[in-house]
């Protein structure tokens, strides 16, 4: 019988990280502070945007469909913001927080302005303190976890339509594991099929469906990258996390600052107690947060 409490859980970002930097990936996903006892995180200003906004549309899911947005979005917005305003939300002053904070403003106006499907029955995947999760190979005892932003229910056809908000100005690029990720989560935590899936970039209001991945090649796929994570973990265990999480641009040198990549060097630099990096409190999950000094 696997064990979740020995499990390798893996999800969107954590895999994002290992692809893009295994370095980056273990300083973010596994190491922890020996003074504290907890891990590590860098806040930045488009992370704490993101999470304001996606707070209020996804919150919306709480209330029926046909009273939904009889609620004011940009109070529900002010709230928000103050759990991310300013040090602690990455902002290094006033008017750099106000120009976030504008943007996402524009955003939820032009969500009030056309909902879309916002005003339509959606469901919500069964969870617990935990983001959603299934076994995506007991054999390997591997998690996959997750949270989708939204699922819009399809009345004519009994399925779903998966819906990601987007608060950054580049678009997802092809490839991308988000939605292979994101089918398999709703297909194995509920019985309807998912017929639709979208991106709505919700700077330009542009909603963008795109081609559905085949679930078993889904499932190939993040499997894939899974395993990798699972064996470089299992390596670590062994010969130690230097010599098996390694940044693909080089070793990051404390004496010269030179080396690593754009995702690892910032826990790099937490690591070695530099000055270009400034504490700012403990987050979620009892995070020790960090701002780059930009």
């Amino acid at each position: 019988m696997p064990d979740k409490y020995t499990a390798v859980w893996v999800s969107h970002s954590s895999i994002g990280d290992f692809i893009k930097c295994p370095r980056s990936y273990y300083l973010h996903n596994m190491y922890k502070d020996p003074k504290t006892g907890h891990k590590v995180s860098i806040v930045t200003p488009h992370m704490s945007l993101g999470i304001a906004v996606h707070e209020v549309l996804e919150g919306l899911a709480d209330f029926p469909a046909e009273s939904r947005m009889n609620r004011d979005l940009l109070a529900l917005y002010e709230a928000e913001w103050k759990k991310v305003s300013g040090k602690k939300g990455g902002f290094l002053n006033d008017e750099e927080e106000m120009g976030f904070k504008a943007r996402g403003t524009v955003m939820l106006e032009k969500v009030m302005s056309d909902p879309r499907f916002l005003v339509n029955k959606c469901i919500k995947l069964p969870q617990d303190k935990m983001p959603c999760n299934f076994y995506l190979s007991e054999e390997h005892n591997i998690i996959l976890n997750g949270l989708v932003d939204w699922i819009e229910y399809l009345p004519e056809t009994n399925s779903l339509h998966i819906v990601d908000f987007k608060t950054g100005k580049n678009e997802e690029k092809d490839g991308s594991l988000q939605l292979p990720i994101y089918i398999l989560l709703v297909s194995a935590l509920q019985n309807r099929k998912v017929t639709k899936a979208s991106y709505w970039y919700l700077e330009s209001d542009k909603m963008i469906e795109k081609e559905l991945p085949n679930a078993d090649t889904a499932r190939r796929d993040v499997l894939a990258v899974a395993m990798k994570v699972k064996d470089a973990r299992d390596t670590a265990k062994r010969d130690g996390p230097e010599k098996t999480f390694i940044c693909p641009a080089g070793a990051y040198d404390v004496v010269t600052k030179e080396g690593g990549c754009i995702n690892c060097r910032p826990y790099e630099f937490i690591l070695n107690g530099d000055s270009a990096v400034e504490f700012v409190g403990v987050g979620g999950f009892s995070q020790d947060m960090y701002v780059m000094k930009r």
